[in-house]
């Protein structure tokens, strides 16, 4: 009963931070002294490991479209998410690169390997720290997915589940311009 309450809980967490969002960007579109788009700015440098040791840093990535996803193997959402984002590593393998930055806690983190591999993950899953949390503005609700264009810009950010088809946009539209 107590993981149904803290499921419904992470659920209304993250629909309530989606409707603030767009009200958000609603008032930015019609008050030009809100600015809220993340377009432009620059996407934090990180240097995060994967489980085995390895160190990713998102700066290896630059002339790539990158969506840096922050999820844990105890969300439903992030669960249904993560086919997604293997098919798009997959579709677009030479322009895109997906890093999954888990946001695990000591009691979940021995669920990674096993969970990586029963997935079939097929891009870097890194173990996320409070600065990385930090440097992309908190992050309030998982997943939360940022994509960041081939020059190191964040373009776009996305709270809560993302339908493919929305990745897809913006990847076909950021290797356009490239």
């Amino acid at each position: 009963m107590k993981k149904i309450l803290i499921l419904a809980f992470l659920l209304l967490a993250v629909i309530f931070t989606s409707q603030v969002k767009n009200n958000t960007e609603a008032k930015s579109l019609n008050d030009n002294s809100v600015i809220t788009s993340a377009s432009d700015k620059k996407a934090a440098d990180f240097k995060l490991k994967t489980l085995e040791g390895k160190e990713v840093k998102l700066s290896d990535f630059r002339g790539k479209v990158v969506i840096v996803d922050f999820w844990a193997t105890w969300c439903p959402p992030c669960r249904k998410g993560i086919p997604d984002l293997i098919s798009l590593q997959d579709e677009f393998k030479k322009d895109l690169v997906v890093i999954g930055i888990s946001l695990d806690q000591q009691n979940t983190i021995k669920d990674l390997k096993p969970f990586i591999e029963n997935y079939k993950i097929n891009y870097p899953v890194v173990l996320g720290d409070e600065k990385v949390v930090k440097d992309y503005g908190g992050i309030n609700a998982i997943p939360t997915s940022f994509i960041i264009d081939q020059k190191g810009n964040i373009v776009d950010s996305h709270v809560g589940l993302v339908p493919k088809t929305v990745y897809v946009d913006q990847i076909k539209s950021l290797l356009k311009k490239k």
